[in-house]
């Protein structure tokens, strides 16, 4: 009964002693479908070029990408996208926001959204071009392929998306389905990265954390955003 008795005061003491696990945060609504708030234009101090249709936030190509006024380092984020024949979009994360980056995705990773199956565009010498894996919905654009291509909707549907970012894990989802998944900063990472587009920016320079964008990716490509939300873990 002793032994047992000091064991006791022994776990008891230990279990005291270790702190309760992290709980992730509650969901935060960061679009309520009625007004833009806690955004800004990257690079503005205001919302310039985005606007309220139907309950959704669109572009009209004036104003560039749209990023978070807040930063998040560890979270789930999730929202809905629709967009029409030919358009091109993103949504883009730990983003750098600072005068001498030029654009969202020069400092951040970005989860892909386009038209799989309708958009092209022309080489430098005129020649037609089509997507690659890299450059598909809910890739980890020019870096990591998604592992199913075929979860996208039909144009002019709503799709849900969710990324994944602890510590260093990443993972992206569309329609429910996994289909990206990475360790940020890692080997394979940096061997991807030195093939891709992004070898020579800051995106090249892992970091912790950085906003959140909604791309606008031309004036005239559109794209519509509606529920989405935040929780930190």
């Amino acid at each position: 009964m002793k032994t047992l008795f000091i064991s006791s005061l022994l776990l008891g003491t230990m279990l005291a002693a270790t702190p309760p696990a992290e709980k992730p945060g509650k969901w935060t609504s960061l679009f309520d479908g009625k007004a833009i708030k806690g955004w800004h234009s990257y690079h503005k101090t205001g919302v310039v070029g985005w606007y309220v249709e139907d309950g959704a936030l669109t572009p009209d190509g004036t104003g560039g990408d749209l990023v978070t006024d807040k930063e998040y380092e560890n979270f789930e984020l999730e929202f809905e996208f629709k967009i029409p024949k030919g358009s091109n979009s993103g949504v883009i994360y730990k983003v750098i926001d600072s005068p001498d980056i030029k654009s969202t995705y020069m400092s951040g990773p970005e989860y892909q959204v386009i038209d799989d199956r309708g958009y092209e565009w022309k080489d430098k010498d005129g020649k037609l071009m089509k997507l690659d894996d890299k450059q598909l919905s809910g890739a980890a654009y020019d870096m990591v392929p998604p592992a199913d291509k075929n979860t996208l909707k039909n144009i002019g549907e709503w799709n849900k998306g969710r990324i994944l970012v602890n510590n260093n894990h990443v993972e992206h989802y569309l329609n429910g389905k996994k289909v990206v998944e990475y360790e940020y900063g890692s080997d394979d990472w940096k061997a991807r990265l030195a093939k891709s587009k992004f070898a020579n920016w800051p995106y090249a320079t892992p970091h912790a954390k950085g906003k959140i964008a909604l791309q606008n990716h031309s004036p005239e490509e559109k794209v519509w955003y509606r529920d989405v939300k935040i929780r930190e873990l």
